[in-house]
């Protein structure tokens, strides 16, 4: 893509011009089960996630919102790079890319204050099972929730 953008500047019209990038955040949960980091902003649930920086790279993008989100910085992307974008929504101007990763047991979430807002990005947060993420999450996400299912079942359980 870099290349095609390099190449036409002008991007075609159905080509989203902003690109959001974050984590599935996971903990292993006692009964050895995975449990979901999400988000709340407003009335949404979300996983940590937010906007690439002028030459960022995309991985870095989604360890940095992860990090000022959340203050979470030790993820491990057991499962590789992989990643799924869903598509295009904000009247098809934005697509969400989301990495899979893990993080200990004990890992302390925090929501610290934004300098740009004043006060933290969101609101809430919550370590759920998927079920009940699945319950939270909107279709846009749901269907990224859908394709991590894929991933988990390849093996890296928690125990």
């Amino acid at each position: 893509m870099s290349q095609y953008r390099a190449k036409h500047p002008a991007r075609p019209a159905s080509e989203p011009s902003i690109l959001s990038c974050g984590v599935i955040v996971l903990r292993p949960a006692a009964d050895g089960s995975w449990l979901y980091l999400l988000l709340r902003a407003f009335n949404y649930w979300d996983f940590p996630k937010g906007m690439r920086e002028s030459g960022e790279l995309p991985l870095a993008t989604a360890l940095r919102e992860v990090r000022e989100e959340t203050t979470l910085t030790e993820l491990d992307f057991r499962w590789g790079e992989v990643y799924r974008e869903t598509p295009p929504y904000n009247h098809g101007c934005k697509v969400a890319r989301y990495y899979i990763a893990s993080v200990a047991a004990n890992a302390a979430v925090d929501l610290p204050i934004s300098e740009e807002l004043g006060r933290p990005e969101h609101s809430e947060y919550r370590w759920v099972t998927r079920q009940e993420a699945w319950g939270m999450l909107t279709p846009r996400v749901r269907a990224v929730l859908r394709w991590s299912d894929g991933i988990l079942s390849v093996g890296h359980h928690p125990h």
